[in-house]
C-alpha cells in the first residue's frame, strides 16, 4: 500500500481549493454546510478555510446560499451545473486578449476521437451518434 503524504510547506496551485470544493458540491447533487463539505474534501482542511472557501465563491456569483435553519450557519449549493460552469470559463479564455484560433488549435489538438466527433456533430447541428 503507498500513503501519500502532503508536505506541510507545499503551496497548492491557485484556484485548487476552489475547484476541489466546486467538484465536492456537483458530486454532493445536494446543498452543504462547510462542516458538510470539510468532511467531502477529507484534504485536513481547518473549518474556516472551507467557509473561507465557500464565500468567495458565493461572492464571484459561482454558489448559491441559504440559512442552514438551525443556528447561523448556511447551506451552499453551484449556481450552475458542471457543463455550464466549464463552458463559461471556456468563453472566458476565448474572449479573452489570446489568439482566439490559437485557443481553439491548442484545445482541440489533444482531443480524443470521439470528442472531435461529437464537436463536428454540434458544428453541423446534429445529434453525435
Amino acid at each position: 500500500m503507498v500513503v501519500i503524504v502532503a508536505d506541510s510547506n507545499a503551496r497548492r496551485a491557485p484556484g485548487s481549493l476552489e475547484a476541489q470544493a466546486m467538484a465536492a458540491l456537483w458530486a454532493a447533487g445536494e446543498p452543504l454546510s462547510p462542516a458538510q463539505l470539510q468532511a467531502a474534501l477529507d484534504a485536513g482542511l481547518a473549518y474556516n478555510t472551507v467557509q473561507t472557501i465557500l464565500v468567495r465563491l458565493h461572492d464571484k456569483g459561482l454558489l448559491e446560499r441559504r440559512p442552514a435553519g438551525r443556528g447561523r450557519g448556511h447551506v451552499y449549493w453551484p449556481a450552475r451545473d458542471a457543463a455550464t460552469a466549464a463552458a463559461q470559463q471556456m468563453r472566458a479564455v476565448l474572449d479573452g486578449p489570446t489568439d482566439r484560433q490559437a485557443v481553439l488549435r491548442r484545445f482541440t489538438d489533444d482531443l480524443a476521437e470521439d470528442d472531435l466527433a461529437t464537436l463536428r456533430a454540434l458544428l453541423r447541428q446534429e445529434p453525435p451518434a
